[in-house]
């Protein structure tokens, strides 16, 4: 199979650091569904202490869950952007008549790094979300890991990239356009005191104890 252009290339680049960029840094201007509420966003908070995750937190499997959605966050990043390191390179040598080594693993790795430095930069300045020495790493691990990926596949596959990240692109954006409409705040209604014990009095004994003090149900 073909590499896809250069041009191709970049324009998936773009449309999946797009989305990148929505869900680090503007989550306090849109929702999806219910999945977030935007003021909690607008927030400034730093972290520099590398993995105080699992000291701070009672379980280990949220730190874990964080830790892992930011390094797979960035992993499609490292394979768009060692694909266009690659084709950009090579094209040029063609070009030039030349040949010169080149380490893409490495680059891309230290793009990704300086990517995600700028984002928690930007959090923290704009008052956009939360900073953490976390996010960088894991970020930049997942950025390496794309790079190895994409180099260990080869050309055969950047055109599957590219249309994964294109597709991954126009559903975010109709998941954005679709935004409140996929769950609505104004459905989700407290139960009533008298809904509450009559719940309590149905639950068997043995669970009574670990119902739930306050009671939510959401309608649709």
């Amino acid at each position: 199979m073909r590499a896809p252009s250069s041009a191709l290339l970049l324009t998936a680049l773009f449309a999946y650091s797009a989305v990148m960029i929505s869900l680090t840094m503007l989550k306090s201007f849109f929702v999806i569904g219910l999945l977030w509420v935007p003021g909690a966003h607008r927030h400034r908070s730093i972290s520099v202490v590398p993995l105080d995750d699992f000291v701070e937190s009672g379980s280990w499997f949220s730190p874990l869950f964080g830790y892992g959605g930011n390094f797979a966050f960035f992993v499609p990043f490292g394979v768009l952007l060692y694909a266009l390191l690659k084709v950009s390179g090579e094209k040029h040598d063609e070009i030039a008549g030349t040949t010169q080594a080149r380490n893409v693993v490495l680059k891309t790795t230290l793009i990704g790094a300086g990517f995600s430095l700028v984002i928690e930069v930007a959090q923290y300045l704009f008052r956009l979300g939360y900073s953490d020495i976390d996010d960088i790493i894991f970020n930049t691990l997942g950025a390496a890991c794309g790079a190895v990926i994409a180099k260990f596949c080869g050309p055969r596959l950047y055109k599957v990239w590219v249309w994964l990240a294109s597709a991954l692109a126009v559903v975010f954006a109709i998941l954005v356009a679709l935004g409140p409409r996929l769950g609505d705040p104004d459905k989700v209604v407290e139960l009533s005191s008298e809904a509450q014990t009559a719940s309590r009095e149905s639950t068997p004994p043995d669970s009574a104890s670990a119902a739930p003090i306050s009671l939510r149900e959401e309608i649709y």
